[in-house]
Order: structure tokens, then C-alpha cells, then sequence
């Protein structure tokens, strides 16, 4: 497996666990992901699970793994309970999947909905 097709593996993976986050609405889109998704001919890669919401960087080595997520949360959670559930699953996937912990997660929220 190339090194880019274990770092798109690994971000489908923390973008299924961000999601199963209690508070998280939804990944925020990027304009990449906006402009797949009003193009009526990539309607297929629209429902593609890839979201430019969720980066991996970094490899095994010195310098570790970075992780950087995009969310929107609903009202009614506490953004500062809801980011460190997330940079929780976050760091709990990669261990799982890398057996390393990532040296960084970053976690923006964008908004509320």
C-alpha cells in the first residue's frame, strides 16, 4: 500500500470516528468538497467518503503524525466538551491503526448549527 493510499485509510477512519462524536453536526466542507458536489457529473464522487474536513500528515519517523479536523457542531453541546471527545477518537484511531500517537491534533470548529 503507497504511503498516500495509508494516509487517505487513515483519514476515512478518523473522519468515521469524528462523526460518531456526540455534538458533532457534521465535517465542514471545503470548497473542493462544494464544487464536487454542484458538478452534476461527479455526483458519484460527491457520496465518496473522502472530505477535505479531515488531514493527515506525517509519517512513523521523528516528527509523528499531525491530524487537523473541521467541524460543525450542533447547539445545545459545549464546543470545549465536544473538541476533546474528538481529539480523543482522533488520537484513539491512529494508535489503533498506526500503533503510534499522533505528536499533534488540531481541531477548528467552524460552526453551529
Amino acid at each position: 500500500m503507497t504511503e498516500r493510499l495509508a494516509t487517505s485509510a487513515l483519514a476515512e477512519a478518523v473522519q468515521e470516528a469524528v462523526l460518531g462524536t456526540p455534538g458533532v453536526a457534521f465535517l465542514r466542507p471545503g470548497i473542493a468538497d462544494l464544487l464536487r458536489a454542484a458538478n452534476p457529473l461527479t455526483k458519484a464522487a460527491a457520496a465518496s467518503p473522502r472530505s477535505s474536513a479531515v488531514r493527515i500528515s506525517g509519517d512513523k519517523g521523528t516528527a509523528g503524525r499531525h491530524a487537523e479536523v473541521h467541524v460543525v457542531l450542533s447547539r445545545g453541546h459545549r464546543a470545549v466538551d465536544v473538541t476533546r471527545e474528538i481529539r480523543a477518537a482522533v488520537t484513539q484511531t491512529l494508535e489503533r491503526l498506526t500503533g503510534e500517537q499522533p505528536s499533534r491534533v488540531s481541531v477548528t470548529v467552524t460552526g453551529r448549527v
